[in-house]
């Protein structure tokens, strides 16, 4: 981290938003410090945009309190909008302005005057520069992002909010997307982001579990795998679909889930569960390949917590089954972004 890791950035105090009968934030306290990407991951209608839009001042808590660097977001919400950058799931972009004429707007929206220096900086920063003269509505999704982003940091923010914003965008604009996110890490900006990528929290310092509107638990990606209870079986075989189907009515299977072709399976103890499994699956004529036991994934824990918390049907088959939970590759694909030792990133 690039500043005092006892400052505060953000500090949510037992915050709860209501829509009429409508509980979206159930008392949840978050604390997110200077210079750290914090991760809030949830399924759909977990309350993640709710927090970000509270956090911005666009919407109040209920009841509890919020506060951006210091500032009260219902008090002072002016103060806090000049502090801080937003990037909303859907791009606020001008389809028939340039991409110089899109970040000249959100300059002078943001009241800043000589911005020619600084749009060059950050049209450099992300690979705008042989773009600059094109329609915004002439981008790739990746480009607009990219663009999008631009426009949110033109003002020099200390906090940027980012609601789902590799969201619907290829891998390879998603791995440059994390690069520009690793460079401003370096600067000591505080960034908080809602994903539904996991291998994507698993890049942030902490990350902090939401469900119904309240907060299973935060910490360092590390520290969260370590609350697992028992040990992940990988069993590679055929008909995934059949032996999935066989394995997690087996009383020493805790919990299954299928991915492609192998099963994931928390076991309480692998060396004395594995083998009636493997016997169990032989008698259904299915042939395994291998299995090994494997490190708990974040969502190996997200989906241990939900089912422990009674927030999933019972034999739940994975995050595929969960609204807006995606399953998408490793930290280990990502070769220039990795967490370090301590959860935190690397590039």
């Amino acid at each position: 981290m690039n500043t005092d890791e006892r400052v505060s950035a953000i500090e949510i105090v037992s915050a709860r938003k209501t829509f009429d009968s409508v509980v979206a934030v159930d008392d949840l306290s978050l604390e997110v410090r200077k210079g750290e990407m914090f991760a809030l991951v949830g399924p759909d209608g977990a309350g993640k945009t709710t927090v970000i839009r509270m956090l911005c001042g666009i919407t109040h808590p209920t009841s509890g309190s919020i506060r951006v660097l210091g500032f009260d977001t219902t008090k002072q919400a002016e103060e806090v909008k000049k502090r801080i950058g937003y990037l909303s799931q859907k791009f606020s972009l001008y389809g028939d302005l340039t991409i110089d004429e899109n970040i000249e707007f959100f300059a002078e929206i943001h009241g800043v005057g000589e911005y020619r220096d600084r749009r060059n900086e950050l049209l450099e920063f992300t690979r705008l520069t042989p773009f600059r003269g094109r329609l915004a509505d002439k981008l790739s999704g990746g480009m607009k992002q990219k663009l999008a982003l631009a426009c949110t940091l033109v003002h020099t923010p200390e906090v940027l909010l980012l609601d789902e914003p590799t969201t619907g965008v290829d891998p390879v604009s998603r791995r440059d997307f994390w690069k520009v996110l690793a460079n401003l890490l370096r600067t000591g900006m505080t960034i908080m982001m809602t994903t539904p990528y996991l291998d994507e929290a698993e890049r942030c310092h902490r990350v902090a579990m939401m469900s119904a509107g309240k907060n299973l638990i935060t910490d360092t990606p590390a520290a969260l795998k370590k609350v697992m209870k028992g040990e992940i079986v990988e069993i590679v075989c055929t008909d995934v679909r059949g032996s999935f189907s066989r394995v997690r009515s087996m009383p020493l299977v805790k919990e299954a889930q299928a991915f492609g072709d192998r099963l994931n399976i928390l076991v309480e103890n692998a060396q004395r569960d594995v083998p009636p499994l493997l016997s169990a699956l032989k008698t259904e004529k299915i042939e395994v390949h291998s299995w090994r036991v494997v490190p708990p994934s974040l969502e190996n824990v997200f989906i241990s917590l939900m089912g422990e918390r009674a927030l999933l049907p019972a034999g739940d088959a994975g995050p595929h089954d969960i609204p807006g939970i995606v399953r998408e590759g490793t930290p280990a694909d990502n070769p220039d972004i990795r967490p370090d030792s301590g959860g935190g990133v690397r590039a």
